[in-house]
């Protein structure tokens, strides 16, 4: 008797562990599905803010230029935003993971950096 019992608790705690497993596995599958976001940089007194953004592929990113002279968001190699007048913005989405430095042309110590996670 005492060996049928042990068994059965033996498959009851397996099988939770078990449903647990599938449950972890579904949030982590709903987590990667998340619908993208939109980050906002905003170019002002010749700083980029924030200067570091973290970001997921399939994000969108605008970089706005509040400041009163023209810049730029532009990575060695990577993307361009072109000349962003006062009051301008910029788009762009994010398709890959990993750490992206960029600068405006015209100043070259306002810099940023993008982490696609």
């Amino acid at each position: 008797m005492t060996e049928g019992w042990r068994r059965r608790a033996f498959v009851s705690l397996w099988a939770t562990a078990v449903a647990a497993a599938g449950i972890a596995g579904v949030a982590v599958l709903r987590a990667r599905e998340a619908k993208p976001a939109t980050h906002s940089v905003t170019i002002d007194a010749t700083r980029f803010q924030p200067a570091r953004l973290v970001v997921h592929p399939g994000d969108t990113i605008v970089w706005v230029n509040k400041d009163v002279i023209p810049h730029t968001a532009t990575a060695k190699g990577g993307f361009d935003s072109k000349v962003l007048a006062p009051g301008a913005s910029w788009r762009l989405t994010v398709r890959v993971k990993g750490a992206t430095d960029y600068a405006c042309l015209f100043h070259p110590a306002m810099t940023g950096r993008v982490d696609a996670e």
